[in-house]
């Protein structure tokens, strides 16, 4: 397993830690003794439709508990402790729509805080210094269906971190976005001081990420620098498509 080098990683205790996880769906089983230690800033999902990316993010922020196994957040076990999790996890969804619930962006943005405690007054206060910070002041009134889509993806993300969480899932979170908004988003993301745990079917969106691991029917196929397992997921998709599979890239598996 790849382990990272880097001096800023988070400190022992912090980070996920899966320990023979299973997990089965019907009569499928997702994950079957899968064990994992993620404790890069910046960590990248990539994998075919139904190789367990969605299902792994779930188990991480306790939406979903292993059959068998411990999955550990932040050094909270998940099965024991689901209600202190969402203090410690963000989660976006790739449809904004499954996730909004509120009418107006500060009432969106505020919910979290005020599920861990905050006054009215403090997590209004919070959302709109959080609003002010990213570019956002005078949001916080705005009705969240009349935002574009990139808009509301940005709220989502503003939701999640409103709590302070130290570890933000991200599901696809860009994949109805036009390139500016993309690449705005993606860059306040890699300003963000949490760690940051993304699936993706854009890869272009793993440049700059300590650690890429690619699942392969419920398994770990590769795990290390992006600019290893990213040839090596490619020329699997090009095979998977019948295409010829094309050399490595400089730097890649092959350098």
């Amino acid at each position: 397993m790849f382990a990272s080098s880097r001096s800023d990683a988070p400190a022992a205790g912090a980070g996920v830690r899966l320990a023979d996880v299973e997990v089965t769906r019907g009569a499928r089983v997702v994950f079957s003794g899968l064990t994992l230690a993620l404790t890069e800033r910046r960590i990248g999902l990539v994998g075919d439709n139904g190789a367990g990316k969605s299902t792994l993010l779930r188990l991480l922020n306790g939406l979903l508990l292993p059959d068998k196994g411990r999955v550990e957040v932040a050094g909270l076990e998940t099965r024991g402790h689901r209600r202190q999790l969402p203090a410690q996890v963000g989660f976006v969804f790739q449809n904004v729509d499954h996730q909004i619930i509120f009418p107006t962006v500060r009432e969106e943005i505020a919910f979290g805080p005020r599920e861990q405690g905050f006054s009215k007054a403090a997590a209004a206060d919070l959302t709109e210094r959080l609003l002010a910070d990213h570019g956002c002041a005078g949001w916080g009134e705005r009705a969240v269906d009349e935002l574009s889509e990139g808009q509301k993806q940005l709220v989502c993300i503003l939701a999640a971190l409103a709590a302070g969480p130290r570890l933000l899932l991200l599901d696809e979170p860009f994949s109805a976005l036009d390139l500016p908004t993309r690449l705005a988003l993606c860059a306040r993301i890699a300003g963000l001081d949490q760690q940051v745990i993304m699936a993706s079917h854009d890869l272009s969106l793993f440049t700059g990420f300590d650690r890429l691991l690619w699942l392969r029917g419920g398994e770990v196929a590769a795990d290390g620098p992006p600019q290893v397992v990213l040839p090596l997921y490619e020329a699997h998709a090009r095979l998977k498509a019948g295409l010829a599979v094309a050399p490595p890239r400089a730097g890649g598996a092959g350098g």
